[in-house]
């Protein structure tokens, strides 16, 4: 379809388990926060349901708000700092979901590994040694 945006490069563990450390990772294209989440929570909310917020590192993303709209709702940002390499994700009290963000400008290859590993079922490998370039 012209002029549609491309869709997010999301990957989720299949079997949603949450057995590992991860349940998924995300390669957005940019940092800018404005341009990225409204398309990922959309994608996400089709698999896991309405999403209510999502928290993420502060100074790994540019102009951070305190809400996005995605889907025609509005999904509160909280931020966090020192690991802008997760992306949590709230569906629910007490219902949270880890992604790996894979850095934007990630090589291919490299953000594919990254993102297969972090979406293996079972998965215990930390996002800094996911994302080591191989």
């Amino acid at each position: 379809m012209p002029g549609a945006p491309p869709l997010p490069r999301l990957a989720l563990e299949p079997t949603m388990s949450r057995d590992g450390f991860f349940d998924g990772a995300w390669w957005p294209r940019s940092h800018h926060v404005l341009a990225e989440l409204p398309d990922l929570i959309t994608a996400l909310g089709a698999h896991l349901g309405r999403i209510i917020r999502v928290g993420l590192d502060m100074s790994a993303w540019g102009g951070v708000p305190r809400s996005v709209m995605a889907n025609g709702l509005m999904v509160r940002i909280g931020w966090f700092t020192g690991s802008d390499a997760t992306l949590s994700i709230t569906r629910g009290f007490q219902d949270h979901f880890l992604l790996l963000v894979v850095p934007p400008l990630t090589e291919p290859g490299a953000a594919s590994s990254a993102m297969a590993g972090a979406a293996a079922t079972g998965n215990h490998t930390p996002a800094a040694e996911l994302l080591m370039p191989s």
